[in-house]
């Protein structure tokens, strides 16, 4: 599992790179700077957790015993990933704001990452 969340992290952290590099340059010209803050909101909240990812891969190879919570942690993230950055994503290219309706069960998976990761550390 350990493997698996390394690769998510160095997958969401390169494209994190690449959105936040196509939003400060692709992006300008097309959309609002309102919804170019959106976007550069989502990159790097995408960033901030696949950084996450990686430490929760980290953990389960120095950690193995709280694998339950670790496993919990980084699953939390992928999905907070997928439900917060690229609603924001779309949202901004979009200008969909009912896409903004899944934004906030992202957040409330990504917290609930750090909560597992809190708990493994804590019963480590």
């Amino acid at each position: 599992m350990a493997r698996n969340f390394f690769i998510w992290g160095a997958i969401f952290g390169g494209l994190a790179v690449a959105t936040g590099a196509f939003g400060a340059h692709g992006l300008t010209r097309i959309v609002s700077p309102e919804r170019l803050i959106t976007w550069e909101k989502a990159a790097r909240y995408q960033m901030y957790h696949a950084l996450a990812l990686l430490f929760v891969a980290w953990a389960l190879t120095n950690w193995p015993q709280q694998a339950r919570y670790l496993t919990i942690a980084g699953w939390a993230f992928v999905i907070g990933i997928f439900l917060f950055s690229f609603s924001l994503y779309l949202l901004a290219v979009s200008g969909k704001t009912f896409l903004g309706l899944v934004t906030p069960f992202g957040g409330v998976s990504m917290v609930i990452g750090w909560f597992y990761l809190m708990l493994a550390a804590w019963k480590s």
